[in-house]
């Protein structure tokens, strides 16, 4: 560390810190001075392939695994993310829908949950920068308002896809997706392998290719292997950080702060600081998803130009979302196959993935050791697993332009790796803990950033809306 007083000081190097960095950078001074602290290391693409192909690479043992850092009372329950440069920029699946205008209204229009503070209009332009920036791969028509085209044409859809969309229109959509579809600033075009955590050919964004200039800006000091544990909380400000670097304590201090760590860590920081607010750590969650196998009679399932190809919106939004919960369906386009001779490809696979209520059963606790949080988790809401229950019954009919054997359910995914809800954001100090701008209720120069400050858990994936959040907090704050 360069100095001990800065302008900015944030924590982690993922989506949320970037994108806000990105903004912030673009209106801060020449001489503005930022420390960015980073718990883990770069672990750099071409070494990541060295090892999914098995061979010997030093950086593999850089950065801590995931379900080593932190206490899981529920084994049954997976929580999947990245430590390290990147975070889980590294090994996301750079699936980029927009969340609907109406998953910000959920109290307003089903009488369900809370409103987010910030609606989808205020976003729009937000989303528009995060997806260019993305260079991200879309349909000209979506069931969500755009003011913009996508930045690249729409990947190809399969057999099944063109059936479905001939029949639903808007309502289902090639996936708006990260995974380039020509090739761009050093990416390349998606292979359609299926290897979408460490993508083959660099087709998917990551920060790392991201080619933003964040970390080579000369203003940002970047610090590796500092895990930051906790904030000195002084007459409602934060004065320093804490973090303990090479076995060693350390301490810098700045005018505003912003906590970039995922829901699991960013709440786990504010309860090792004496946060006060009383849902810090409280309503911990993401979206519940399992398998649909369709089995065709006499219709192979060919095509598709990426790994999810379409996106279904039929189970979705409407009126039932006052009673059960909105799913989104994926069409998944890995390489599989019906073990049936002369049915290889008569099967399509959808991915059923639905939004959740947070909990206050779910939550993010301190422990006895400062640098590892404990996590416990009873399970997903009523209100979701009436949906799960519903679907099922509404999906021959939903697929009956399709000729059908039959179709099976798998057993509900251990993750969506989609972690969510711990500092939400609210109206009021009562109903979460930070505004609609990311800045903490209590504690006003305080940013608490990416999907933690949900505050519902839409069936939609989170990236591009948290990313759009930072981009929008560092922009309307300075």
């Amino acid at each position: 560390m360069k100095q001990q007083n800065y302008d900015l000081i944030v924590v982690g190097t993922g989506f949320a810190s970037t994108f806000f960095l990105k903004k912030y950078l673009s209106k801060a001074s020449k001489s503005a001075k930022i420390l960015v602290l980073e718990r883990g290391h770069l672990f750099p693409h071409a070494e990541r392939l060295k090892e999914k192909r098995r061979e010997s690479t030093p950086f593999a043992k850089l950065n801590d695994h995931s379900h080593n850092t932190f206490i899981n009372n529920n084994p049954e329950k997976i929580w999947e993310f990245q430590a390290g440069f990147g975070g889980s920029s590294n090994c996301w699946f750079g699936c980029t829908p927009r969340f609907m205008p109406s998953d910000f209204k959920m109290k307003s229009l089903y009488g369900v949950a809370n409103d987010w503070p910030v609606q989808y209009d205020e976003l729009d332009s937000y989303y528009d920068q995060v997806e260019e920036a993305m260079s991200i791969s879309g349909p000209e028509e979506t069931p969500y308002p755009r003011s913009k085209p996508y930045p690249q044409p729409a990947h190809a859809f399969n057999t099944v896809d063109v059936l479905l969309k001939k029949k639903y229109g808007n309502l289902y959509i090639n996936q708006p997706t990260a995974r380039a579809k020509v090739p761009v600033n050093g990416r390349g075009s998606c292979c359609v392998s299926a290897e979408c955590s460490v993508c083959p050919v660099n087709a998917k964004f990551t920060i790392e290719n991201s080619n933003l200039g964040v970390y080579e800006d000369p203003r940002i000091e970047l610090v590796y292997g500092s895990q930051v544990f906790g904030l000195e909380l002084e007459q409602n400000m934060v004065r320093k950080v804490n973090y303990i670097k090479d076995g060693k304590e350390h301490h810098a201090s700045a005018e505003v702060f912003a906590l970039g760590a995922n829901a699991i860590f960013n709440a786990h920081i504010l309860l090792n600081s004496g946060d006060t607010s009383r849902l810090t750590g409280k309503g911990l969650g993401e979206q519940y998803g399992l398998q649909a196998l369709v089995y065709l009679d006499n219709l192979a399932n060919f095509g598709g130009g990426t790994w999810v190809s379409g996106n279904g919106y039929m189970l979705y939004d409407g009126n039932h979302r006052k009673d059960y919960a909105a799913c989104l369906m994926e069409s998944n386009n890995a390489p599989f196959l019906r073990l049936e001779k002369g049915k290889w490809r008569d099967i399509a696979s959808f991915r059923m993935i639905f939004e959740d209520l947070p909990s206050e059963q779910n939550y993010v606790a301190p422990t006895a050791d400062l640098m590892k949080p404990e996590v416990n988790f009873k399970g997903p809401s009523a209100y979701t697993l009436k949906a799960v229950e519903q679907m099922k019954q509404k999906l021959p009919e939903v697929l009956a332009c399709l000729p059908i054997e039959k179709i099976e359910f798998q057993k509900p995914f251990a993750s969506e790796a989609h972690i969510m809800g711990t500092t939400r954001m609210s109206e009021s100090p009562e109903e979460g803990v930070v505004d609609k701008h990311l800045i903490h209720h209590k504690y006003r120069n305080l940013f608490v950033l990416g999907s933690s400050t949900f505050t519902t858990f839409t069936p939609a994936n989170p990236t591009l809306t948290l990313s759009a959040l930072s981009l929008y907090a560092a922009d309307k704050s300075f």
